[in-house]
């Protein structure tokens, strides 16, 4: 269910070529943000970073959007 998760979270981000640089963020997580040289570089780093961000939240008791219909939250809640 979390890679569910963190894959419906990829297909929501956003993706910017800046002066040779890759940006990538996802809008609905504040503060999810990533830069890589090539496209993959990029959105491999999204990927490091969102799974960062959700480990935080999990270990703080953070609630989680829900993503196409996926809900973590009762199962973070359960652990």
């Amino acid at each position: 269910m979390i890679a569910e998760y963190l894959q419906s979270a990829l297909r929501r981000a956003h993706y910017e070529l800046e002066d040779q640089v890759f940006f990538a963020e996802i809008p609905e997580f504040q503060g999810i943000v990533a830069y890589g040289s090539t496209l993959e570089d990029c959105r491999n780093q999204l990927l490091e970073v969102l799974e960062g961000w959700l480990i935080v939240g999990i270990r703080h008791g953070h609630s989680f959007p829900i993503l196409e219909g996926i809900d973590i939250n009762p199962f973070i809640e359960a652990a």
